[in-house]
């Protein structure tokens, strides 16, 4: 269903297209700007009157997205497998309807996999126009650094994206009407966080819950409501990003039998069964974090369940990974879980402050945690914020895939000096 700026049927879904891929490459880039005009000096390094060219920016980001996308289409055609391009909806009988230009065709299959991925959640009263209200395509491909940028909701999406262009020199104001921040990621790390982007700048306001915008002289002005009352904030340019939804409309006929839950996910069993024998669904469309790594884990074990092989995802070491700088991430339950269930447990963290290898790249904010079971000691969860926090928590993710202790990993060696 995406399509590139040529107008042609793009692969690789939302992470590819509009989501991880994409802000990734302007995260790199923005990073090295940030780093010329505002850290480098401590090294000796000066440079005489840095600018960013934000359609060279662009530009590299669509490339990095055309290439990997490109490379979905040749491993298509080295295994065989056939593609259209257009729009799906699954019919009685698993029959699938396509529908494009070039009109409308019906095939057969022996199995299905429901894949659709997820849309945008829109918020009442402001209205997309990704001209100057932007979604978080969107936010992708902004022309020029807006002097002052709203972003509605402190998620993943909205911190990665307020992180970019607040590195590009705007000021970044983010609303967000719950009033925790990053309220599913252990407390300890989403305060150490929240500390550290407030410090770069970004204007991060809780329990700001926002009732509409309006366009004014090419600025969009949000009406909000805090614990003072009504306000309002004029920008000019507005990020939504509240979340993603299950892409389910004209997704399936009235009679193809597969049910969906009270939110409009489809309903599936642990190995992604739906109702209707030999129909699967995965991903975003399914329970569980809207995550591209779960999404491809779920389609390997359809396929090798199909195959008749035995296999099953293992949900509780899914990690998951804000892309900020520093980064979050995270992997198995956080100390508020497993509190909450009861469990005796014990706990341990380590600043990188105390660590040699981040004092001598200059990234010494941000810690690693531990949450582990007190009698076996069985480690139950790894939570970082800092340096490489995406790269670090595999580790988490392959101690607890082998049911590590806690010992276990104490009587490792690991290199030094190393995160």
């Amino acid at each position: 269903r995406f399509k590139g700026k040529d107008g042609k049927y793009s692969l690789g879904g939302t992470c590819l297209n509009i989501g991880c891929i994409p802000s990734k490459a302007l995260l790199d880039s923005s990073k090295h700007y940030e780093q010329m005009t505002k850290h480098y000096d401590v090294h000796g390094i000066a440079f005489d009157n840095p600018s960013i060219d934000v359609p060279t920016m662009i530009g590299r980001k669509d490339k990095i997205v055309k290439q990997l996308t490109g490379g979905i289409a040749q491993l298509f055609k080295a295994n065989k497998v056939n593609y259209i391009g257009g729009s799906g909806k699954l019919l009685k009988d698993r029959q699938v309807e396509i529908t494009n230009d070039e009109g409308t065709q019906v095939v057969q299959g022996e199995h299905i996999i429901l894949a659709s991925g997820s849309v945008p959640i829109s918020i009442p009263n402001v209205e997309i126009d990704n001209e100057y209200i932007l979604d978080n395509a969107g936010g992708l491909d902004v022309g020029k650094v807006p002097e002052k940028l709203g972003v509605i909701g402190a998620g993943v999406i909205g911190l990665e994206l307020g992180s970019v262009w607040a590195r590009l020199g705007s000021e970044v104001v983010v609303l967000e009407a719950v009033d925790t921040f990053l309220p599913t990621v252990d407390q300890q790390i989403a305060k150490d966080a929240k500390k550290q982007f407030s410090k770069q700048g970004q204007d991060i306001r809780l329990g700001a819950r926002v009732t509409g915008s309006e366009m004014k002289k090419n600025q969009a002005v949000v009406s909000f409501t805090d614990k003072d009352g009504d306000q309002q904030e004029t920008f000019d340019r507005l990020i939504v990003a509240v979340g993603r939804r299950p892409y389910t409309e004209g997704l399936l006929s009235q009679d193809a039998g597969v049910s969906l839950d009270e939110r409009n996910f489809v309903y599936v069993d642990n190995q992604c069964r739906t109702d209707v024998p030999g129909v699967y669904a995965i991903g975003d469309l399914v329970r569980g974090p809207a995550l591209a790594h779960k999404a491809i884990e779920e389609g390997v074990m359809v396929a090798e369940v199909i195959a008749g092989e035995h296999t099953q995802v293992n949900y509780d070491a899914v990690p998951g990974v804000i892309y900020t700088h520093p980064e979050v991430a995270w992997v198995g339950k956080t100390e508020e879980e497993v509190k909450e269930s009861g469990e005796a447990y014990k706990t341990g963290a380590v600043p990188f402050a105390a660590n040699g290898r981040a004092m001598a790249a200059g990234e010494t904010g941000g810690m690693v945690k531990f949450v582990a079971d007190e009698k076996t000691d069985r480690i139950l969860g790894m939570h970082v914020v800092g340096p490489q926090a995406s790269e670090l928590i595999q580790q988490g993710v392959v101690a607890m895939e082998f049911g590590a202790t806690i010992e276990d990993l104490q009587l490792m060696v690991f290199g030094h000096p190393s995160l």
